[in-house]
C-alpha cells in the first residue's frame, strides 16, 4: 500500500519536473528568440563594420565575442524552460558545442572571408576585397602544384613506415630477450619533439662537414657527403628523419593490436601444421586489418600537415625538392607576410585533406568489406 502511494505521489512530480509549465515555456522561447536576435544583429553590424561598407567604430571582434558568451548563457536557460529534463541533459554539451563552434567553425569561416581579400603585413593600404584574385594566384602558382606533387611522395612513404613498423611490432612481439629494454628505444623517437629531432639529425648527425653521418660517409667513399644538396637525396633524408620520428606511432597500434589477437587461433594454426608465413598471411594479417587501416589513415593524416621538419632543416630547398604545402604556407605568411593568399592557400588545401581523407576511408570501409567477405 505505502510502495503504491509513493509511486501515485511520485509520478506527477516527475511528470512536472519532465514537462515544464506552459509560462516556463513562453518565457524560454522569448529568451531563445531575444539572443538570437541579438547576436545576429551584432554579427552583421561587425562584418559590415570589417568590410569598411559602415563605420561603427569597432576596433576589434570583442562585441561580438560579449554577445556570443552572453547568448549562450541564454541558450542554455532557454533550453532548460522549454525542454525541462532534456534541456538540463542537453546543457551538458553545450560548452563543448560553443567551444567547437568558436574554435574551430568560426576560424574556418572567417579563414573564408579573408581568403577572398588582398591583405599584406607589409602594404600600408591595410585589407581590402580582391575577389577571385588568390584563387587564380593559387592555380597559376608553380610552387604550390610542387609543394602537393611532394606530399603524394611523401604519403606514399607511409606505406614503407608501415611496413617497417609492422615488422617490428612483430618482433617486439615475439618472446625475445630484452623485448622491455627494446620497447622503450623504440618508443624514444616517439617522445622528442619534431623540431628537436631536425637540429638533433638534420643540423648535427647530418651536417656536411663535421657531422658524424658525413664523416662515416667520407670513410666509405663518399666525396662529397652533402644530405641535402640534391633534390632525390634531400626528400630521402627528409622522409627518413620523419620516418624515424613517426614509426614508432603506428608500431605502438600495431603491437596493441597483435597483443589483443586470440592466441587461441594462432596455436590451432601451428597444431595444424602453418608455417610462420603462412600463419601471418592467412591469420595475423586478416585479422590485424581493422587496426592496420586506422595506424595507417591517422598516419596518412599526420603527414599531410608535415612542415617542422622541412622548415628547420631545408626551408624547402633545393629548389622545392622537398617543400611541404604546409611548408609553403608558413613562408607565405612569414617570408611574404601576405596573410590573404596564405589563407587561400590553407582552405583549399584543407578542401583537398577533407576530400582526399574521405575517399580513403570509403575506399577502406569497402575493401576490408570485400576481404572480409572472401
Amino acid at each position: 500500500m505505502s510502495q503504491s502511494m509513493t509511486l501515485v505521489t511520485n509520478e506527477p512530480f516527475a511528470a512536472r519536473r519532465a514537462a515544464p509549465a506552459g509560462k516556463h515555456v513562453l518565457l524560454g522561447r522569448a529568451l531563445l528568440v531575444f539572443a538570437t536576435i541579438t547576436f545576429l544583429v551584432v554579427l552583421a553590424l561587425q562584418s559590415l563594420d570589417a568590410m569598411g561598407v559602415v563605420a561603427l567604430g569597432f576596433e576589434s571582434w570583442r562585441p561580438l565575442l560579449y554577445v556570443y558568451l552572453i547568448s549562450a548563457v541564454v541558450f542554455g536557460v532557454s533550453q532548460v524552460m522549454i525542454r525541462g529534463e532534456a534541456g538540463e541533459r542537453a546543457a551538458f554539451i553545450l560548452p563543448a558545442v560553443l567551444f567547437t563552434v568558436a574554435m574551430v567553425i568560426f576560424p574556418t569561416i572567417f579563414g573564408l572571408y579573408i581568403a577572398f581579400t588582398d591583405w599584406n603585413l607589409s602594404a600600408v593600404e591595410g585589407r581590402h576585397f580582391n575577389g577571385l584574385d588568390n584563387l587564380r594566384t593559387l592555380l597559376a602558382d608553380a610552387y604550390f602544384w610542387n609543394a602537393l606533387l611532394n606530399m603524394v611522395y611523401y604519403v606514399l612513404a607511409v606505406l614503407v613506415q608501415y611496413a617497417i613498423a609492422f615488422g617490428l611490432a612483430l618482433l617486439l612481439n615475439a618472446e625475445i630477450k630484452a623485448r622491455k629494454f627494446f620497447r622503450v628505444a623504440f618508443l624514444l623517437p616517439l617522445m622528442l619533439s619534431p623540431v628537436a629531432v631536425s637540429w638533433m639529425i638534420g643540423k648535427s648527425l647530418m651536417e656536411y662537414r663535421f657531422g658524424p653521418a658525413a664523416t662515416l660517409a667520407r670513410y666509405l667513399g663518399w666525396d662529397n657527403p652533402a644530405f641535402f644538396s640534391t633534390p632525390w637525396l634531400a626528400r630521402l633524408s627528409i622522409m627518413a628523419m620523419d620516418a624515424w620520428v613517426s614509426i614508432p606511432f603506428m608500431m605502438v597500434l600495431l603491437l596493441a593490436g597483435l597483443q589483443a589477437l586470440p592466441a587461441e587461433i594462432k596455436e590451432a594454426a601451428r597444431v595444424d601444421g602453418a608455417t610462420g608465413w603462412q600463419s601471418f598471411k592467412e591469420i595475423t594479417f586478416p585479422l590485424m586489418l581493422p587496426v592496420s587501416m586506422t595506424a595507417l589513415i591517422l598516419r596518412i593524416i599526420f603527414e599531410l600537415k608535415l612542415a617542422d621538419i622541412v622548415i628547420n632543416v631545408t626551408a624547402g630547398g633545393p629548389g622545392g625538392a622537398t617543400d611541404t604545402v604546409s611548408s609553403f604556407i608558413f613562408r607565405e605568411y612569414r617570408d611574404r607576410s601576405n596573410v590573404g593568399y596564405g589563407t587561400m592557400l590553407a582552405e583549399v588545401y584543407l578542401v583537398i585533406i577533407i576530400v582526399f581523407v574521405a575517399l580513403i576511408l570509403k575506399w577502406a570501409s569497402r575493401w576490408m568489406q570485400r576481404t572480409t567477405e572472401g
